[in-house]
């Protein structure tokens, strides 16, 4: 949901069916192979299912992964979850969930410097060593919601001293719904953290040591752009849209190894290249 210009779309695919004995059927051991999971790995999951602490990954150039996300937050809230969001590379008062999600008691932290430029109303591309420095820090949160809670008893939790409205600064902006006076979280989602790993901000194994220090109990949940498949390319597209919003990586991350889902949204149609601008409410 970043207003960003980079393209985006809808998540296609269906379910394999299972071979007749059970197994796996020849495209889902295709499927397995593609993401680096073997069918045996598979059914030892089967034997012993885990209910609670997996890790989702939400990506590709389609519209779709913050909004997926935000939705399986007001889920798990609903279902009296504890739930927090770090938000990387969304600095800017331009994000209309945020109102909400305080009101629902989610936590959130966000970290970037405000990629619209005030005078010019344009979307700026291209990295800053700010915008790097940001990206450390929404990581460094991600360990200490791991690790340690942040204020159990009373009060809000504000980052560097800084009140909910405040984002066009180059400081984290944060707002503590109380649902972690239990202690941890049950879900944490990082929205733009893939992004900001295919832009250079994060390195793949920054993440993948996260994700080794992730408690057990905690589901985890990763969007952001990076297309791991070569996919045909979208329509009313003259090619500039495929590597629009940055660069694009032509492998799949080392991390994505760990995740037990992950869904990658294809670009095929979007308004955006019909001249539709990002709009309040709807795309951010």
């Amino acid at each position: 949901m970043q207003p960003r210009a980079a393209a985006a779309g809808v998540a296609r695919g269906r379910q394999p069916s299972p071979s007749p004995r059970g197994g796996c059927s020849s495209s889902r051991k295709d499927s397995l192979a593609y993401l680096g999971t073997s069918t045996s790995s598979i059914a030892h999951r089967r034997m012993a299912p885990r209910t609670s602490g997996l890790i989702q990954v939400y990506t590709g150039n389609g519209k779709g992964k913050t909004t997926a996300a935000l939705g399986l937050a007001l889920r798990a809230r609903a279902a009296g979850k504890r739930v927090a969001i770090v938000f990387f590379d969304k600095g800017g008062e331009h994000y209309s969930e945020r109102r909400m999600l305080t009101q629902l008691g989610i936590d959130w932290f966000g970290y970037g410097l405000d990629r619209i430029d005030p005078k010019t109303e344009r979307f700026r591309f291209g990295v800053l060593p700010e915008d790097v420095s940001q990206a450390e820090q929404g990581i460094a949160k991600a360990r200490e919601l791991f690790f340690r809670h942040l204020e159990r008893a009373g009060g809000e939790s504000r980052d560097l001293g800084r009140s909910i409205g405040d984002f066009s600064t180059p400081f984290a902006a944060a707002h503590s719904g109380r649902n972690d006076e239990r202690g941890g979280y049950d879900l944490l989602i990082l929205d733009e953290i893939n992004t900001s790993v295919a832009l250079g901000m994060l390195t793949e194994q920054a993440v993948e040591d996260l994700i080794t220090m992730k408690p057990p109990t905690t589901e985890l949940v990763l969007t952001g752009r990076i297309e791991v498949s070569r996919a045909a390319r979208p329509l009313h597209c003259d090619g500039s849209c495929l590597a629009a919003g940055g660069k694009t990586h032509e492998h799949r991350p080392s991390y994505f190894d760990h995740a037990d889902l992950v869904t990658e949204m294809r670009l095929v149609k979007h308004y955006f290249y019909e001249g539709t601008p990002a709009r309040e409410g709807l795309d951010y």
